[in-house]
């Protein structure tokens, strides 16, 4: 009997154990799912007999490496800040580890030793970052097979509800972690390439530099930059690329409401709000706004920000209630992004009839035989409902997949890595397809920058 042992069984979590537990016969396996609630462990178990639930606090080192010691391998789902204390009980116990989160400067650290050892420690194996790095180095090795040269790669993905549970002007509900998107911009300027020049989009400026794409079935979609996509160049080869850009997709319109909430300071989780927890949701609003003895709230509201009466945007932000002087906060000594979190989760929070959907678009601009050309790829998963989610299912099947590939030792290559080789990308990509995750691959005109012409 092989041992798999998963750590944390929040939303993205459901796949994967469901993954597992469909291989479970034909491939021997037993599953134990740790989490801090029992609850949601059992839940997602059912009355699986290839499997277990056990309480675990991740804090508790001699629980934790009590539970690893006893697996033949560690699929870590826990936070990002976490992953590096389980990392450090695997080295020492000498077992393999899979993670969807980014690689920390911690769990780097770790490349050396763990090589020393011959374990593998896959990170980066979920949505974005995952399937996006896979689906990129797939294409980019292609046209270099070929004998062509990148001197484009731009990357954006979205986490957004379905076409028929798109209900709200906003075209948006929360699909994973509220507080990610409250927060998402923060902490430096967006980095990135264009033509060849080097450029920086300060967080204020962040959501009103906008590209727009076209997604085949699925209509217009705005893209705006993440915090750094330079750090990618030399792990996908693209030391000659002129245009490196990566992105977070949303429908048109988004970025410039959101922009409003970034403008009046809400989104800022660096200060506490005194007494908060007395505060209504239009209180709220009104603290960021100039005092005036006689103009209401929702006048002053609109001439700070300079929206026209009828403005989209006015209607958006109306939708939300945040004017209403009934619902109160009940936070206490809470943040301004804490609070705008919680309000949004009023209205952004998908119903149990609802849907959400992944949207992945790449494009690659290349040179070959002295011709100029570009490639569009596009993907786009619909969840099933709110268990099995389309963030579950992409987040949770590649770690699934890469977790057995792992175990029966397909993918052999030791050290602290990210999905970027073909020993791991293209059997995992050619698995994706069977439950639907599969790109779509388009020859289109190419419009960047052109060397050509120089």
């Amino acid at each position: 009997m092989r041992k798999i042992l998963v750590i944390g069984s929040g939303k993205s979590s459901s796949y994967l154990i469901k993954y597992f537990l469909d291989k479970a016969e034909s491939e021997n396996l037993h599953i134990t799912i740790c989490d801090v609630s029992l609850e949601n462990a059992k839940k997602l178990i059912g009355n699986s007999s290839h499997a277990n639930a056990i309480r675990l606090d991740v804090f508790d080192q001699k629980s934790r490496s009590n539970a690893i010691s006893n697996a033949d391998i560690v699929v870590s789902m826990l936070p990002t800040r976490f992953h590096v204390e389980v990392a450090k009980d695997c080295l020492v116990l000498g077992k393999n580890m899979v993670t969807a989160s980014y690689i920390s400067s911690e769990m780097q650290a770790l490349d050396e030793a763990v090589k020393n050892k011959g374990l593998i420690f896959m990170n980066e194996i979920g949505v974005d970052p995952g399937i996006d790095h896979m689906s990129a180095m797939k294409v980019i090795d292609k046209i270099r097979d070929k004998g062509g040269d990148i001197i484009l790669f731009e990357s954006f993905t979205g986490g957004l509800v379905a076409p028929e549970s798109d209900n709200n002007l906003w075209n948006y509900k929360f699909t994973w972690n509220p507080r990610n998107v409250v927060v998402a911009g923060q902490g430096g300027a967006a980095k990135f390439l264009q033509e060849g020049k080097y450029k920086y989009i300060p967080y204020n400026q962040l959501f009103r530099r906008t590209e727009f794409l076209e997604i085949e079935g699925y209509g217009r979609f705005e893209g705006y930059a993440n915090r750094d996509s330079l750090k990618y160049q030399s792990v996908y080869g693209l030391n000659n690329a002129k245009t490196l850009y990566r992105g977070t997709m949303r429908r048109v319109g988004f970025s410039r409401a959101w922009q409003m909430f970034l403008m009046l300071g809400m989104t800022d989780d660096s200060y506490n709000i005194d007494d908060s927890e007395n505060m209504s949701y239009r209180d709220f609003i009104n603290a960021f706004l100039p005092y005036s003895p006689t103009d209401s709230v929702e006048l002053k509201f609109r001439h700070q920000l300079k929206i026209d009466q009828d403005d989209i945007v006015w209607d958006k932000l109306e939708e939300l209630d945040i004017f209403n002087a009934n619902k109160m906060v009940g936070l206490k000594k809470a943040s301004p992004a804490q609070i705008l979190q919680k309000i949004l989760m009023d209205s952004w929070t998908l119903d149990e009839s609802e849907k959400d959907m992944i949207v992945m678009y790449h494009k690659f601009g290349y040179k070959l035989d002295g011709k100029v050309q570009q490639i569009d790829a596009t993907m786009v998963s619909i969840g099933d409902d709110q268990t099995y989610t389309a963030m579950a299912k992409t987040v949770g099947l590649p770690v699934a997949i890469a977790t057995l590939a792992i175990l029966n030792e397909k993918i052999t290559t030791p050290g602290v890595q990210i999905p970027i080789s073909k020993e791991v990308y293209e059997p995992i990509l050619k698995e994706l397809e069977e439950y639907g995750i599969k790109f779509k691959e388009k020859e289109v005109p190419y419009f960047g920058y052109n060397p050509l012409n120089i």
